[in-house]
């Protein structure tokens, strides 16, 4: 019995991950539970637990009764009689320990104690993958679709499954049972019946994780991902600062030939991917942001959290981008409205010309004059006062 004892307990801790102390006190447990099924008392119960040759015993202490008649109570009591053959200088009136055989429990007490031991396990097993995935929380992992749950999809991650919520997908992937998808923990949450843990594939940290994985410079420190604007599905704008000089921070996100973005790019199912320098003068970074569209010049008031942009009249459609996508990005990026307008346009909204005005150099400045009909911050504009919005020439 001691060897199968001690085969089940490497099963446990090794298949389950859950630590044998954690076992044996679900069988001490398990037995003082089943003497209180038994005797109407377990007060009086310990067990000693030998936890290198799996042997247990169960003691129960009991006060010596000078004579059989008068005891009263045998779950507590013993006559004299009894105790002296367990040890023979007992008098009336001392507590002596006796052994109970666990054989003896019966039926009901012995279901007890099974029920007591799962239901521990369990509870231990709940403990160990919700401590595993709460770790995991704000990363990636990878997962297998298993089936259509209510309003989502159940992911299974190995020990147990996930809720990837359809509000969490992306609206043009089309996910198919048993394949493989990386997804990002959002939430990992204890519930009575077990961890609760919800994934996405549309959050944009999920293109951020990617990138960590993908990118050695990103992983050491040495390129840092700044802002992230992303589009599901779509288009994701990611801005990067290089820490050291001679690391270019948009080749090393790109790799050789583009075998790191491509990569990811291919995890996502195609999502196209615009890599941009991070700059802290507001204007190079919007001009950055707007690639790959042309910019003439940049008026960006940072008190405004606002920005007037010039483009050449060939570039526009290419800087709003179709249905402003481009724009869009780029403001969400940069945490700037962006007004984006056309030489032409620009002559006739701030009444000079901007080439003659500015040399062609980009700056930061304020302004008073000008006009935000056509912002872009989260939405598509609402009107094609300052350009005709067409189809942007698909960039990767």
């Amino acid at each position: 019995m001691n060897t199968e004892l001690k085969q089940a307990l490497d099963v446990l801790e090794r298949e389950k991950e859950i630590p044998r102390d954690s076992i044996f006190e679900a069988i001490s447990n398990s037995l003082v539970t089943a003497c209180g099924k038994k005797y109407k008392s377990s007060d009086n119960i310990r067990v000693d637990i030998d936890r290198d040759e799996c042997e247990f015993h169960v003691i129960a202490t009991k006060e010596v009764i000078e004579l059989a008649d008068d005891v009263m109570d045998p779950a507590i009591e013993i006559s004299l009689d009894d105790a002296k053959k367990v040890e023979p200088d007992a008098k009336p009136g001392d507590m002596v320990e006796i052994e109970i055989d666990s054989r003896e429990f019966g039926r009901i007490a012995t279901q007890t104690a099974k029920s007591v031991i799962t239901q521990r396990l369990r509870e231990e097993e709940r403990n160990v993958i919700f401590n595993q995935f709460a770790d995991k929380r704000r990363e990636v992992i990878t997962g297998v679709i298993q089936r259509r749950v209510g309003k989502g999809w159940s992911v299974n991650l190995g020990r147990t499954d996930a809720l990837l919520p359809d509000s969490e997908t992306v609206p043009s992937e089309h996910l198919k049972a048993n394949s493989r998808v990386k997804v990002y923990v959002l939430e990992v949450l204890a519930t009575s019946k077990g961890s609760r843990i919800t994934v996405s594939r549309s959050h944009p940290d999920l293109v951020k994780r990617l990138f960590e994985e993908e990118v050695t410079e990103i992983k050491d420190g040495t390129v840092e991902i700044m802002n992230i604007a992303r589009e599901p599905g779509s288009r994701t704008k990611i801005a990067v600062l290089s820490n050291n000089p001679n690391v270019d921070p948009v080749g090393a996100c790109v790799g050789v030939n583009g075998i790191r973005v491509n990569a990811i790019v291919n995890e996502l199912f195609g999502e196209k991917i615009d890599i941009i320098c991070w700059d802290e003068n507001p204007g190079e970074l919007i001009k950055n942001a707007l690639s790959p569209a042309k910019i003439v010049n940049v008026f960006a008031d940072p008190e405004e959290k606002k920005a007037n942009v010039v483009v050449p009249d060939s570039q526009l459609s290419l800087a709003i981008g179709k249905a402003g996508q481009n724009a869009r990005l780029a403001a969400k990026l940069t945490n700037y409205k962006i007004d984006i307008k056309s030489e032409s346009q620009a002559k006739d909204a701030f009444g000079f010309r901007i080439e003659d005005y500015m040399d062609g150099e980009y700056e930061e400045g304020t302004y008073e004059e000008a006009s935000f009909e056509g912002e872009y911050e989260n939405e598509a504009p609402e009107t094609a006062e300052s350009a005709e919005v067409t189809e942007a020439p698909e960039e990767n």
